[in-house]
């Protein structure tokens, strides 16, 4: 008799704790869905504020965003590239190297049901940037390397290949672009310059221009005499962004995640005690990140010297696509994190319904207004680099040594120019490379000049 009370007692408890985790999982989706959603609008706001050109009003709204540890790492990806834009590169370049570490310092990553984003979503998992971002951090470095003295460019653009050949990646066409320029204008290099451009007309091979730089490098020629070569760098359009939606799930992703529910996390068929079901309840959608390239105007940068138009910028790297790849790669996985997790949920009422004794149309009443309440509260990881252009333009131009003013201006994709261009006087050395990166999101341009 003593040991039935005691099994009904643990019993009980067992009920009693699935009841308490159940209402303390709500609690923390409701509370962490009001702070998570005031960071969301300070990013938002931030975003708003550099794609008008206002990069002060911008970094005070990610600064704020940054304090909330689950936006902090995509906060400072940001503030890095605004940095950049105010004309802050080795501010950028610092932060930049600080996230590069702390990327690469991340452990292996966590099971697919790891504990808190089961009870949550995965906006509660450690931020973990995409194999793309992980490369354009290096390339960016090299960018604010050379938009300062370029001391470490081609150490960082290394870097970015090397990234990409340890992630089974092409890196993008824009790395060995840079590289290429700057083996290049060592002019002592003219093989090594070759084979990086040879590597972005394989890459892109609707770059145009590359043919030109294979030509010339294999030429051993930098610059016709008395003359030095201008490099405009365009960050040309809004990046992509992720949207959280309702997808349908996939023969893929149900076969990983019930591989999962089975033997990875749960391990239901050693633990009869679980109270889980032995095989997947049916689950037709879930919540997953969605990459969207929000519109702007503007398909390149319009290039002028003394008055005489030279020509406008062209893409090297389309990052869009490469959101796009990356999240066609990643989602078979995404999707089963979704499942595992809905179906813990739906799990966890259930017992809770049973915890309290609850039966029949009660016990399908109880389960259905909670499991959708919880369902409704979770969002998928809309986390990203969201200030990364939609494409990296590049144009050269070769100019006698001397000033010259330099006109950028947003051209749209009918070839007309649209909004206000902007005009500098850049001065060019013989025989040496000069750079200008054009900060170009949509209709207002503006060049980072460095302040420091």
């Amino acid at each position: 008799m003593v040991e039935l009370r005691m099994v009904r007692s643990s019993r009980r408890l067992r009920f009693r704790i699935r009841e308490w985790f159940l209402i303390q999982a709500c609690l923390m989706m409701a509370l962490s869905a009001v702070g998570c959603a005031s960071s969301l609008s300070r990013m938002a706001d931030g975003r708003t504020s550099y794609l008008h050109g206002d990069f002060e009003t911008a970094r005070l709204s990610l600064e704020k965003a940054a304090k909330n540890h689950r936006l902090a790492d995509t906060a400072q990806l940001d503030l890095a590239m605004i940095e950049l834009a105010d004309g802050h590169p080795q501010k950028a370049e610092e932060r930049l190297r600080r996230l590069r570490d702390h990327f690469d310092a991340l452990p292996a990553v966590a099971p697919i049901g790891a504990t808190v984003s089961m009870a949550t979503d995965d906006r509660s998992r450690q931020f973990r940037p995409s194999d793309y971002e992980q490369v354009l951090v290096r390339t960016l470095l090299a960018i604010s390397s050379l938009a300062r003295d370029g001391s470490d460019a081609e150490a960082y653009t290394l870097q970015s290949i090397a990234k990409s050949e340890s992630l089974g990646k092409t890196p993008p066409a824009i790395t060995p672009y840079l590289r290429g320029i700057l083996r290049e204008a060592t002019y002592h290099d003219f093989d090594d310059a070759t084979k990086a451009y040879a590597q972005v007309a394989a890459i892109n091979p609707m770059f145009a221009p590359a043919g030109e730089d294979i030509a010339r490098a294999s030429g051993g020629s930098h610059s016709q005499p008395g003359h030095g070569v201008l490099y405009v760098v365009a960050f040309t359009g809004q990046g992509p962004v992720l949207e959280s939606v309702e997808a349908s799930t996939t023969s893929a992703a149900l076969s990983i995640a019930s591989s999962v529910w089975s033997a990875e996390v749960f391990k239901v068929d050693q633990d009869k005690s679980s109270g889980l079901p032995a095989s997947l309840p049916n689950i037709a959608t879930v919540k997953v990140p969605e990459v969207v390239i929000p519109p702007s105007e503007i398909a390149a940068v319009g290039v002028t010297v003394d008055r005489k138009v030279f020509g406008a910028t062209q893409t090297l790297t389309d990052v869009g696509q490469l959101a796009v790849e990356q999240n066609q790669a990643e989602m078979p996985m995404i999707m089963a994190r979704a499942i595992v997790r809905r179906a813990f949920k739906e799990a966890t009422v259930t017992a809770a319904a049973r915890g309290i004794n609850l039966d029949g149309r009660q016990a399908s009443m109880f389960q259905f207004a909670v499991a959708s309440a919880w369902a409704s509260l979770e969002k998928a990881d809309t986390r990203c680099w969201s200030l990364l252009p939609r494409e990296f333009q590049v144009f050269r131009v070769e100019l006698p040594e001397g000033d010259h003013l330099v006109r950028y201006a947003p051209i749209a994709a009918r070839g007309v120019e649209i909004g206000q261009a902007i005009e500098q006087v850049v001065n060019i050395e013989d025989g040496r490379n000069t750079y200008r990166f054009v900060i170009a999101p949509d209709r207002k341009v503006s060049i980072v000049n460095p302040k420091e």
